[in-house]
């Protein structure tokens, strides 16, 4: 049976992106987050194939996720996965796209939109770092993972605040994800202990996001326990042009607890103005 996570591949650089290109229309580019095991279509299996109808949809395992290729000794910061972005958007011939971004990827998306501003039209920043906080008992227990399904689950329950979600199958499912060949090397060599320093790094400077011209749509879960709300709040105080959605009894995976409402308040922010 086919893998629905492994899709084409595109050279960025010095190594081959998995990257997930649907549909036809005005691009956008997902940016999934940093969770052990994670990858593109785990993040976005959801609202791909919605967005899709009409828009072109690009979605790739960022540098050290998923099935992009591994390099030998890589050394995994902002510079490089926002130089993979811009690579990737070159080789597919993309001069200017919209982005949505999952945590990790809001703050890689916040940096590629300050340092490139004219390759963005539009923001979604979803449950994002890039602003500085203090690492949360959840942040710290899903970047310090070591592989067991254990641990697995107890991850899961940090990320959902609707524990049905939560099965022990998926869960499992996760887990085997996390154990493939190279991921948890990879995994554990991006954060390794003492973590704040982590979020520091992933954090733009407070004068380059006022600075954003961009149009900019903030989403959060009231609930999350990995990135704290506070983290929007901030950015819709400096993003001039934003506007913030807060989802009750939600978790840090609102693409997946409100698919559908998700995928509806994306939709009508990117449609403005095309």
């Amino acid at each position: 049976m086919s893998n629905p996570e492994i899709a084409g591949t595109v050279r960025t650089g010095a190594f081959r992106t998995n990257v997930h290109d649907l549909g036809e229309g005005p691009p956008v580019l997902f940016i999934h987050g940093s969770g052990p095991g994670v990858s593109a279509w785990a993040n976005w299996r959801l609202a791909l194939p919605e967005l899709a109808k009409t828009r072109r949809v690009i979605a790739p395992d960022m540098a050290g996720f998923g099935f992009t290729e591994r390099v030998p000794d890589a050394q995994y910061t902002m510079d490089g996965w926002v130089q993979q972005a811009i690579d990737l958007l070159d080789a597919l011939d993309v001069e200017r796209t919209d982005l949505v971004g999952n945590s990790f990827g809001g703050a890689l998306s916040l940096a590629l939109a300050i340092r490139a501003p004219h390759r963005v039209r539009r923001l979604v920043l979803m449950g994002s770092v890039g602003v500085p906080f203090d690492i949360t008992p959840g942040l710290d227990a899903v970047w310090g993972y070591t592989p067991s399904f254990e641990n697995m689950r107890r991850i899961m329950d940090v990320f959902a605040f609707d524990r049905g979600l939560v099965t022990d199958e998926l869960a499992q499912l996760r887990y085997e994800a996390s154990v493939r060949p190279g991921f948890q090397a990879s995994f554990a060599a991006m954060f390794p202990a003492p973590r704040q320093r982590w979020v520091d790094a992933m954090a733009s400077p407070e004068a380059a996001i006022r600075a954003l011209p961009h149009e900019t749509l903030l989403l959060h879960g009231r609930e999350d326990q990995v990135i704290p709300l506070s983290t929007s709040l901030t950015l819709a105080q400096w993003i001039p042009n934003s506007q913030l959605h807060v989802f009750g009894r939600c978790g840090h995976w609102t693409q997946i607890e409100h698919g559908a409402r998700f995928v509806r308040l994306v939709r009508d922010f990117l449609d403005e103005g095309i």
